[in-house]
């Protein structure tokens, strides 16, 4: 029985070669590769390596190599097609039918890489020729030389109906296969065929061997839709590849990092920078997709566009993954600053400013997390109650089962954090300690010190979000501030979350306005407790009737002072973590120059408040 290669990389993509080979050998992780003792000969020092990024196994002493066909081969002594049928059947393909139209359809495929790879280089020739100057032009803007279009086939479609068809029709390229290569469109009224793109810049889409199979035009001008990709063939499936695979693939498994990004230009642009990545086409990653980047490496980063539709993707890709999950499989998010996407991130601020982004991307917990609870009221059993159903309801949903049970001690843990001590005013959340016995909670009780910064950093919380909520146009200058600030009370928090959704919906035109909207969100009773008539006194500058001068320098001012205040207590935190753990001299030391730096901060805070005891000269307040 035949197979094609594209049904065989498929079975090899999906069925994971170390956790295959894992049941019949106790395998130990070293480096990017697997070692074990062989299965094929006896020994008594491990010379059996498995390279799941290659895809092949390998002995040294006895010389048994293959992939997991050859695998399951040997070890359970079947020929090549039962092999294929019982590893396809354990993924979930089916298995395709030996006969004549399979035959056929084999040979057809071999013809429609010839008519792809025919059009790949008409497109790359029109490029060069008088007609592709304005493609030239746009490229050129890009920040793209010659050396890249070359590197990834760059092309153009000229804004002609027939140009394509009449340049390759002949010589044994039908129409047939045109169309069937999806590059001609057959009009239902039985008027003739016609080039599908047109007055495009051409990107070809690779399959995994670096054959070009598909293309994505970009259209030059006004025009919708604004990117075009070519139908599924019987060489392409969109929901199977991803673009970028042959360009990034060697780097990505030698350097172990991968990001996933929303474009062919984002894509190129960090290939360039030395970062490697692929892209979905145009539609959100699939099962298959996610599969296949596991493949490469554990866990690829996943970058976003920083506005509300890089937001929407990020959730629906951590949706979608979440039940996929397995031990180490898993992936990272990264949401880039408004406005940025890769491609302009890498031209304004180098390589560098996107590494950055990849060292701090957060694991898929956070982002489920935040799926459940952000702008969500929670100042009510019941609602807490809710979020809880939901986020467990989450993680049941992953199949491992290993991998769900910590989850939800995960968020049974976050849990219990973000509702200790709540309080509808505060919604105050005491840090956690890494000795947690009744001889350091006694301790802790009785430290002014620690007592004291918990109350500080929860007063400043308010009056960070009660600035905002008299003031909300003072987001035209704070916004990014306001929404990067840590906030520790869970309450408060999620408050802040709702004030700057509905600050980009157009909600918070005055603070009335701000008001109505964060009631309707369920936030009118932490509002009122805030705000309301019934508030406790806040500084002067954030009562309603400050001018707004000074309450945008009293906002930073007193921004200031919570970063750097929250700065001093995450030391004396670690220091804290680090003498439990070891009580010795040297540890001890280090607490005390920590909480003696704490003092003076404090020391220091008390002597600016002078700030917010009332307004000065001012002619607004």
């Amino acid at each position: 029985m035949a197979f094609s290669d594209r049904f065989l990389d498929e079975i090899r993509a999906r069925a994971g070669l170390a956790e295959r080979i894992a049941r019949k050998v106790k395998l130990t992780k070293r480096g990017r590769e697997y070692s074990g003792l062989c299965p094929f000969h006896n020994e008594k020092t491990p010379s059996f390596t498995v390279n799941e990024a290659k895809g092949f196994f390998h002995c040294f002493g006895c010389g048994a190599h293959g992939d997991v066909i050859g695998f399951v081969m040997r070890t359970e002594n079947l020929s090549f097609p039962e092999a294929v049928e019982r590893l396809a059947d354990e993924v979930g393909l089916e298995v395709p039918v030996s006969s004549p139209e399979e035959r056929a359809r084999a040979e057809q495929a071999v013809s429609l890489y010839a008519v792809t790879e025919k059009a790949c280089a008409w497109f790359e020739s029109e490029l060069k020729s008088p007609r592709g100057e304005a493609a030239r032009e746009y490229l050129a803007n890009r920040g793209l030389d010659e050396e890249t279009i070359a590197r990834f086939r760059i092309g153009y479609a000229p804004d002609t109906r027939h140009g394509l068809k009449t340049a390759l029709s002949g010589n044994g390229v039908t129409e047939s296969l045109l169309v069937t290569a999806g590059l001609l469109i057959v009009p239902e009224d039985g008027r003739a065929s016609y080039d599908r793109f047109r007055g495009r810049v051409i990107f070809p889409i690779f399959d995994r061997r670096g054959r070009p199979v598909a293309f994505g035009g970009r259209i030059l001008g006004d025009g919708t839709p604004k990117y075009l990709n070519s139908p599924d063939t019987p060489l392409f499936q969109k929901g199977q590849l991803v673009y970028g695979w042959s360009h990034a693939l060697q780097q990505a498994r030698e350097t172990d990092i991968l990001v996933v990004t929303e474009g062919y230009m984002d894509v190129i642009a960090l290939i360039r920078a030395g970062i490697p990545a692929m892209a979905p086409l145009g539609t959100a990653l699939t099962e298959s997709q996610m599969l296949a980047l596991w493949r490469v490496v554990d866990e690829p980063v996943l970058a976003f566009d920083g506005d509300a539709a890089g937001g929407r993707a990020a959730s629906r890709a951590a949706e979608r993954a979440l039940p996929l999950l397995a031990p180490g499989k898993s992936f990272r998010f990264v949401t880039l600053p408004r406005g940025e996407d890769p491609d302009s991130l890498v031209r304004a601020r180098g390589a560098r400013g996107m590494e950055s982004l990849i060292a701090s991307a957060r694991p898929m917990a956070d982002v489920i997390w935040d799926l459940e609870t952000r702008g969500r009221a929670v100042d009510t059993p019941e609602r807490r109650a809710a979020v809880e159903k939901a986020l467990i309801a989450r993680a049941r949903g992953i199949a491992d089962k290993q991998v769900q049970e910590y989850y939800v001690r995960d968020f049974r843990r976050r849990l219990r954090e973000a509702f200790a001590d709540f309080s509808p005013v505060s919604g105050a959340r005491r840090r956690a300690s890494a000795n947690t016995g009744p001889e350091s909670r006694r301790r802790l009780a009785s430290d002014p010190l620690i007592g004291t910064e918990d109350g500080r950093a929860d007063a400043r919380e308010r009056v960070l979000v009660a600035t905002v909520l008299n003031h909300p146009d003072l987001l035209d200058d704070v916004a990014e501030e306001f929404a990067a600030a840590e906030i520790g009370s869970h309450e408060l928090n999620s408050l802040r979350q709702a004030i700057v959704e509905a600050a980009a919906m157009g909600e918070a035109a005055d603070a009335e306005a701000l008001a109505k909207s964060l009631g309707a969100r369920g936030f009118g009773r932490l509002v009122d407790a805030l705000v309301g008539s019934q508030a406790q006194v806040l500084d002067w500058f954030a009562r309603p009737g400050a001018g707004r001068g000074d309450a945008l320098t009293g906002f930073r001012h007193a921004l200031d002072l919570h970063v750097r205040g929250s700065g001093g207590t995450a030391e004396l935190d670690a220091c804290e973590s680090a003498f439990a753990r070891d009580p010795s001299e040297e540890n001890w030391a280090r607490l005390q120059a920590a909480r003696q730096q704490l003092l003076e901060k404090s020391a220091h805070e008390d002597l600016v408040t002078d700030f917010g005891s009332g307004p000065k000269d001012s002619e607004n307040a």
